[in-house]
């Protein structure tokens, strides 16, 4: 098959849906004393649960710039303090006081393994190396080999909030608008999902959502429903909790 052939192919099994959540953004996240990269992921975990009533491997991108020629590192962002906390979170049998501390735990955990990612302490990489490692050297890891295969049926990645090259110190709040929800990615996997968003502003998130039109196991428009389910879920538990209290 010729190459424009078979990226005509690929681009027609492309299931793109765009998700302009415009309700609220990052200011209330940020009252609720939370990360906003930690409160999006638990969305998606939340999100793809419902989806698929299950828990896969989780791929989000975490920069690693503090080092020369430093590009990328893994962060797992299902984590068993997320389980946790879903589960907690569609049983009516947990109090909304345990609801909080548990999503407070899986927060914490997602900003520890961020930030050991930025700073060389993930785990991706490392494995990546040695694999290479192994190759060079002629060596077979069945180890390495397993783990490296395992796919990545949910793929994730915030964008850069400032899109406006030509204006740095453009204030996003002013041009609602105007705000671009930047660009996406494709799915890793044939049955998985491929989630890229931004937070531009106090009162928008973007979501770019990919999937394949050929699996029978996906659709980006359901999934885009769960996400906007999902973050309306874990505003009515902080509210919950403040009307509580």
């Amino acid at each position: 098959m010729l190459p424009i052939a078979v990226c005509r192919e690929n681009n027609e099994d492309l299931d793109l849906v765009i998700l302009d959540h415009h309700e609220w953004g990052k200011g209330f996240i940020k009252k609720c004393k939370i990360s906003p990269d930690a409160f999006i992921q638990l969305a998606l975990q939340l999100a793809y649960y419902r989806d698929a009533g299950r828990f896969v491997q989780t791929y989000e991108a975490s920069m690693t710039r503090l080092y020369l020629c430093g590009r990328t590192e893994t962060v797992r962002s299902c984590t068993q303090e997320a389980v946790d906390f879903v589960r907690s979170l569609l049983d009516d049998a947990h109090s909304t006081s345990e609801k909080h501390r548990l999503v407070k735990l899986a927060a914490e955990k997602h900003q520890q393994l961020y930030r050991d990612a930025m700073n060389g302490k993930g785990i991706d990489r490392h494995l990546f190396a040695l694999y290479v490692c192994c190759k060079g050297l002629g060596y077979k890891s069945p180890f390495l080999e397993k783990i490296l295969m395992r796919p990545w049926t949910l793929s994730t990645s915030q964008q850069p909030q400032q899109q406006l090259s030509n204006v740095p110190d453009a204030n996003l709040e002013l041009f609602q608008d105007k705000v671009s929800p930047g660009g996406g990615f494709g799915p890793v996997s044939d049955d998985g999902y491929g989630v890229s968003y931004m937070l531009p502003s106090d009162h928008k998130i973007f979501f770019h959502i990919t999937s394949k039109h050929s699996s029978s196991h996906t659709s980006s428009k359901r999934f885009a429903e769960n996400i906007r389910q999902g973050l309306q879920t874990l505003r009515e538990l902080f509210e919950g909790l403040d009307s509580s209290g």
